[in-house]
This record gives structure tokens, sequence and C-alpha cells, in this order.
């Protein structure tokens, strides 16, 4: 089975594709742009097959999957860092909409029969009640940031696609997920590698952080893969499920969990610059319409990803 992974070189899409390997009988290919970092996939890289794509470029995206045939498709490629997006709304709305207006118009034209998932975001939700909580899919999306609109408008168009054209699409709704790999612009690699900065006297004791207060549905990048692949396994064409652990944590319990781990007396200071023009309060998120589908739950508790992070950026650090 060919499987195609956009974004392979990123955080999910890397861990995505060692998940992949371990199946029988699969062939797992990944698009590049040609300044692509390939740290993430370095070890990889005797095992997968890359293939350099612009995917805002329909040309080179139907050219790619032409030669691929993919039966599976894993749409992960995206400007996913919410802050970005914010001073880049025009780059954030057009390459992730047209990234996968592209997808889908090949395999249409082509007359594929792939089924795709597409690697839809809980920033979609936005705003939203405590009395709205835990969140399902049903839930009204009221997204604060470009980014939750560029996903809002991915996760109804792989709907339209299926509804119009009866593509296999299966949209996710990931609450957030890390582990090791994680970039340091997210909240806990950012804590952790300051962590392993100050365990290593690189910087003075001090961490700096913005709003602590937020509530977020953290699952292990490991246990959401999993639940990736599953989705086109089991999942049903045209819907879409929400991923999550079922626990919220502030900001604020996870920082002090990461600093628990280390030995060293550490000061937590807020940077004004770290903080949002709008944050969502709480996401905290209910799974058992995916859980019921596929039998998928975690499995990693979150301590344990906190401290297969924190080794993450220990081993890096020391290059």
């Amino acid at each position: 089975m060919n499987i195609l992974i956009t974004g392979i070189t990123g955080f999910a899409g890397s861990h995505l594709a060692e998940y992949a390997l371990q199946q029988p009988g699969v062939k797992v290919y990944g698009t590049i742009r040609n300044r692509s970092r390939l740290d993430n996939i370095e070890h990889l890289l005797p095992h997968i097959h890359l293939l350099e794509c612009d995917l805002r470029d329909p040309f080179s995206v139907r050219r790619v999957l032409v030669e691929i045939r993919p039966e599976r498709i894993f749409h992960l490629a995206a400007q996913s860092f919410v802050p970005t997006s914010w001073k880049a709304p025009e780059e954030t709305l057009t390459t992730n909409i047209l990234s996968e207006l592209n997808i889908f118009e090949a395999v249409r034209q082509e007359n594929f029969p792939t089924r795709i998932q597409v690697a839809c975001s809980s920033e979609e939700y936005g705003l939203v009640y405590p009395e709205e909580t835990p969140i399902k899919e049903e839930n009204p999306l009221r997204p604060l940031s470009p980014y939750g609109v560029s996903k809002v408008a991915q996760d109804l168009l792989a709907y339209q696609y299926h509804a119009s054209y009866g593509l296999f699409t299966v949209r996710t709704r990931s609450f957030n997920h890390t582990g090791p790999r994680r970039g340091e612009m997210f909240v806990t690699s950012n804590f952790a590698k300051q962590v392993v900065e100050i365990e290593k006297g690189l910087r003075e004791p001090v961490l700096y952080t913005g709003n602590l207060e937020a509530l977020r549905d953290f699952t292990d990048v490991r246990d959401m893969v999993r639940g990736y692949w599953l989705a086109l396994e089991k999942g049903e064409a045209g819907e879409v499920y929400v991923l999550a652990s079922g626990k919220a944590y502030s900001i604020r319990q996870v920082l002090e969990m990461l600093l628990e781990l280390s030995p060293i007396k550490i000061t937590v200071e807020t940077d004004p610059a770290r903080l949002r023009p709008s944050d969502v309060p709480i996401l905290l998120g209910d799974a058992s319409k995916f859980r019921a589908r596929t039998g998928w739950q975690p499995e990693i508790p979150f301590l344990k990803t906190l401290e297969d992070l924190l080794n993450y950026w220990r081993a890096k650090l020391t290059n």
C-alpha cells in the first residue's frame, strides 16, 4: 500500500511515518519543499521516499499524485503556529486552504479511490464556554485566530468534497499533542528547552512564560498519529472526529510538572511578548465518538510525555 504524508518533515508527520513503517506492506512517501529541514526524519531517510512538491501549486500536486497513486493520504502539512497566523494571516489562509484544495482536485480529476485524512484542529472551536465542555464534534465553531479560521475552511472543504464528489475524506479535530521533536515555538517544547538550557548552564535560571491560565487537553503525539491511522482504517467517510485525552491541564500545571522533572531551582517570569492578542481559555475534548468507532484511546501518560520531551532536548542540546 502506497501512502503519502504531507508535512512528513514536521512534528506529527515524522511520528506518523515511524508508525506507518511498522505496518506490513506499507510504502511511505512524503512531500518536501526545497528548503525543508530534514532533522526530524533523518533516521528514516533509508526507509521513506521523498518528493519535492509545492502544495500550493496544483500542477506540482497533480504530478506527484499521478506518480505515487497513493491509496491513502495523510494531509498534515500546514502553517500551524497560531501566533504566526496573526503576523501573516494571508499566508496562513492561502497555504492551508489551497494546499488541501489542490490535493482534493487532483484526486477528483484522476478519479483515484484514495482515502484522505485531514488533520483539523481544536483551534476551530475557539471561544468555548465552560458549560460547553467537554467539547464534542457538534460544538459551535468560533475560531479566535486566522489559523483557526483556516482550519475551519479545511474542515468544511473536506466535508464538501465528500458530499459533492464522493471523495473518501475523514476529518480529525485533534486537540493539543506534544512529545519528542515538538517545535520549540510550541509551549510545552519551549518550556522544556528553557529548562534544559538552564540545566546545562546556557542561560540564567529564569524561565519566561506567556499566559499560564489557559486550559489545554494534551495527548502524546505517538498516540495521536495512531489515531490518524485508525481514522482511515475504521473511520466513516465524510465524518469528523474529535481526538483528545479528555483531561485538561492549565499551562501553569504543565510548567510545574516540567520543573518537578528537573533537579535545578528555576525562577518563572512573565514575558509580555509571549502574550497573544486573544487566547482560547479552555480546550477540553470528548473523543467518545471516535473511541466508539475505532477503539482508540491514549495510552502514554502525560508525565511520561513531558519526561520524553525533556530528554529529547537534553540529547539535542549536546550536539
